[in-house]
């Protein structure tokens, strides 16, 4: 039996083509999401702010089991992600908390590795309000880090301690 229930699905992209595909997807009515952030380059005779992805040839799709094909036609698109031997999918809390920790202009790390579980914390206060996210401790600095279940990658948080408490 397919499953019709609408999830949040990381897609692989080719490499630097997250944007393309990411206009493909929603030139086919399929809702999309593309993590941006804004980053300052330099060239030899100019600085720029340009937007770059968050988490390098990954986009997010919210489609049911029916629009695994369409998806996978989409030019630039490589395929699902796996895990466990299922195509992994992300829950909608996290698509919230990803856009809420890029709706406020704070600085964000993306780490392209799965870092050791640690203790659950929730952070109580401040523009990161309502995140459920892990507490470790990097280069003897405590911070919060933002899971993203599934795909391997997390997401450091610069936030003051006195704005978490333990998660149970």
């Amino acid at each position: 039996m397919i499953d019709n229930s609408y999830k949040w699905y990381p897609v692989y992209t080719r490499s630097r083509i997250e944007k393309k595909a990411y206009d493909e997807l929603i030139r086919k009515n399929i809702i999309s999401y593309l993590p941006l952030t804004k980053k300052l380059k330099q060239w030899s005779d100019r600085k720029k702010i340009i937007e770059e992805p968050l988490i390098k040839s990954y986009v997010f799709v919210y489609i049911s089991a029916k629009e695994y094909a369409e998806v996978l036609m989409t030019k630039g698109i490589v395929r699902f992600l796996y895990f466990s031997g299922k195509i992994a999918s992300i829950p909608e809390q996290q698509i919230q908390d990803l856009k809420l920790l890029l709706a406020v202009d704070q600085e964000l790390e993306v780490f392209e590795y799965d870092i050791s579980a640690g203790e659950k914390v929730m952070i109580k206060a401040g523009p990161f309000k309502g995140i459920i996210a892990e507490m470790v401790s990097l280069h003897n600095k405590q911070r919060i880090v933002l899971r993203l279940q599934n795909m391997g990658y997390s997401i450091n948080i610069n936030t003051s301690l006195a704005f978490i408490e333990p998660f149970k």
